[in-house]
This record gives C-alpha cells, structure tokens and sequence, in this order.
C-alpha cells in the first residue's frame, strides 16, 4: 500500500502506541522520546493527547500503560473472528465424514493468513498451520478471497505482469490468467488449484461472508491428487455447504448485523 497518503502524526502514535503495548509500564516520556526519535514537546503533547483519549494511562512512577481505549478496540477486533469458532464446528464434522483437511483463513495484501484448521485422520499432515503465511495467488484460499476484488483492484494488488513467486511447477505466476481464473471463481463461488501450493495436494475453497456479502475469510479442504479423483464432487459440496453454516453461524454474532 501506498505511503504517500499516510498522516504522520497518525503514525508517530501507531508508534508509541505499539511500543508501549511491547513494554508495558516500562517506558517514560524519556525514553519514548528516545526511542522513537521524537522532541521532548511533541512526545508530550501526543502522550497527553492519547491519555486524554484513555488510549494510554501513565502509571505513578511516570512509565506509561496501555489505557482502557486499546482494551474496547481490542474487544471489538476479537468479536469480528467469531466465525472461527462456527468453523471448528463446522469443519470437525465435515473433515470427519469427508476423510480431508479443512482450513480456514483470512486475506492480507498479497498473503493469506491461516486462522485455523482440523485435520482429518489420513496420512496426509499439511504445513499450514495456524499463523503461517503464503501467497495468496498459490492457493484456493487465497484464490477464494481474492475472487472477492475487482479487477482495478487486482492490478493494484498485483502492478506487474509477473506475479510470482512460484512455489510448485504448478503455479500460476501471469496476472491475467489470474484474474481470469478469478473471474470463473467468482461465477462459481468455489475456487481451485491443483498442487500449486504444495506438489501432490488438490485443494477446493469457498468464501465466508458476513451479512452484508463482504467476503472476510474462506473456508477450504485439501487432500492428495490421488484421493482428488474419486472425491471431488463430495469435497465441492461439503465446502460450499461449510462456507455457507459458518457465514450463518458467525453473522449470530456479528456486531454489524445487530
């Protein structure tokens, strides 16, 4: 993303702010001033600023916490990833009847991020766990998500001719045959890939929306090219009917839809 629209006093707080939270009640207007190179005068003005604010509480030995501010955002940051716990619902039963991994993730730039998984017992093990990052244009996931931009935006996201990186032979590195891989996802409401991720792993995902149809992760199952052949049809079904429980199930809870 673009700097040249960034606020700086914006960011000079996102600073103190994350250093802060790193070293809670250990931190004066000194050290701050210090650390982050910033005059004596603007640090106080925006450390005063944000405790008037409660987004930061100074402590009596003037060392400065996290105030009640970060802790409600925070609260309401958590309540958005709800559908992670429709997920393990959802996905534990379908991963047991179906014999395949589920995932789950969300879109960062250019990555997705694994939220969460339930393995089938197979002899299968991916390395995906929560937390781990890959490019979204390898995997269904990232496929599933990425359906959901528009094609100015896809050029945005992806400004060169050349996408890369190419994690298998299998993966697609072109923007145009993503974007028209995408374009056939969207249609369909599912999204593919064949070991362009990992070599010997199929993979099928589909989108988990909120209530107003804003796509905020994707749901998927892998399995081995061997086992693809003969379960496609039954992996398509049981993501798409995943998809749709755990968007149900977490709109319950959603802060938009009440």
């Amino acid at each position: 993303m673009s700097e040249k629209y960034h606020v700086p006093a914006v960011r000079r707080a996102n600073d103190v702010l994350a250093l802060i939270a790193a070293e809670p009640a250990r931190l004066r207007l000194i050290d701050l001033s210090r650390r982050l190179d910033v005059h004596k005068s603007s640090m106080f003005a925006l450390l005063y600023t944000l405790e008037s604010l409660r987004w930061v509480e100074k402590n009596k030995d003037d060392t400065y916490s996290l105030g009640s501010a970060a802790a409600v955002i925070g609260s309401a940051y958590s309540r958005q990833f709800d559908y992670i716990g429709a997920f393990h619902r959802e996905a534990r039963i379908a991963a047991s009847e179906v014999g395949a991994t589920f995932q789950l993730a969300k879109l960062d730039g250019r990555e997705v991020v694994y939220l969460a998984m339930e393995e089938a017992m197979t002899p299968v093990r991916l390395a995906s766990s929560p937390g781990a990052r890959l490019p979204a244009h390898a995997t269904a996931l990232g496929k599933a998500l990425l359906s959901s931009l528009d094609e100015q935006q896809l050029i945005e996201l992806y400004p060169d001719a050349s996408i890369g990186p190419q994690l298998t032979p299998y993966t697609i590195t072109d923007r145009e045959e993503l974007i028209r891989q995408l374009k056939t996802f969207k249609a369909e409401g599912l999204a593919e890939e064949s070991q362009e991720g990992v070599v010997g792993i199929c993979c099928v995902a589909a989108p988990v929306r909120r209530p107003d149809g804003q796509v905020i992760a994707a749901v998927s199952c892998s399995m081995s090219v061997f086992e693809w052949e003969g379960k496609q049809e039954m992996i398509r079904a049981a993501v798409r009917a995943a998809a749709a429980r755990i968007s149900g199930l977490s709109a319950q809870n959603d802060p938009v839809a009440t």
